[in-house]
């Protein structure tokens, strides 16, 4: 499924209101308001013009894999047989909901997905492996990489 464009432009005080969201989406309307320079009504009109176009998505829960039980992350890389829009779709559909799967990155280039996924041990990548991936018939080639660390910036992009 193709992400609805959006094609209003962003002022200074919309891209200061996603920055702080996207440090911490925790952070208050009541503070981000009085970051933005705003009355905490405006702001949260802004915050629901974002939302109602597509441009805040959602918010996000990180959590430590590891109390969970998913000890060990790998990175699966991925070549399909074949490249059709239904093929690549009924693959992304399948794979998505797996309990093991944490993102799915349809690439270009010499591979055509890369998977995120967290595992409670080395058996259990090698099962999710055989039984989820290679014994698909769309799938040619499959290539996993352990994830020693894994963080994410708390920045938002500038452009």
């Amino acid at each position: 499924m193709t992400p609805k464009k959006n094609s209003r432009a962003l002022d200074s005080i919309d891209l200061d209101i996603i920055a702080s969201l996207f440090e911490d989406a925790r952070t208050t309307n009541k503070e981000i308001a009085k970051r933005v320079g705003l009355a905490p009504s405006s702001c949260l009109e802004r915050i629901k013009r974002l939302q109602a176009d597509n441009i805040i998505q959602g918010a996000s829960l990180q959590v430590d894999l590891n109390a969970l039980g998913g000890h060990i992350q790998a990175m699966i890389s991925i070549r399909l047989s074949d490249h059709n829009r239904l093929a690549v779709d009924d693959f992304v559909a399948d794979l998505l909901p797996q309990p093991e799967v944490l993102s799915v990155f349809h690439m270009g280039g010499n591979i055509d997905f890369l998977l995120h996924v967290t595992v409670s041990d080395s058996s259990h990548l090698r099962d999710f492996v055989f039984n989820q991936l290679t014994a698909r018939p769309e799938i040619n080639h499959v290539e996993s990489a352990l994830v020693y660390e894994h963080r994410r910036s708390q920045k938002l992009p500038k452009f």
